[in-house]
């Protein structure tokens, strides 16, 4: 989820998304996985992306890495919902 979309910005956007699977109003998976994405790396963001209810945090400039500890991460855990 980008963080500074225009309009309505991530931290909106997945207040609406979380408050929206709480209320069973969204048929979306509940293990949905929210990270967020911004090219501000401000002291504090990370918190901010968190309590508003996304999974974890990645900085811009991505870099193959980057992306792929992130995705393993998330992959692996439902995975080992799936078999476990």
């Amino acid at each position: 989820m980008d963080v500074q979309m225009p309009v309505m910005d991530g931290l909106e956007a997945t207040r609406i998304i979380r408050k929206a699977q709480a209320g069973g109003e969204l048929p979306l998976n509940p293990d949905l996985k929210i990270v967020a994405m911004t090219a501000n790396a401000l002291s504090g963001d990370r918190e901010l992306c968190l309590a508003a209810g996304m999974d974890d945090y990645i900085s811009k400039p991505l870099t193959p890495d980057s992306v792929q500890a992130i995705l393993t991460k998330y992959l692996k855990s439902q995975a080992g919902r799936a078999t476990g």
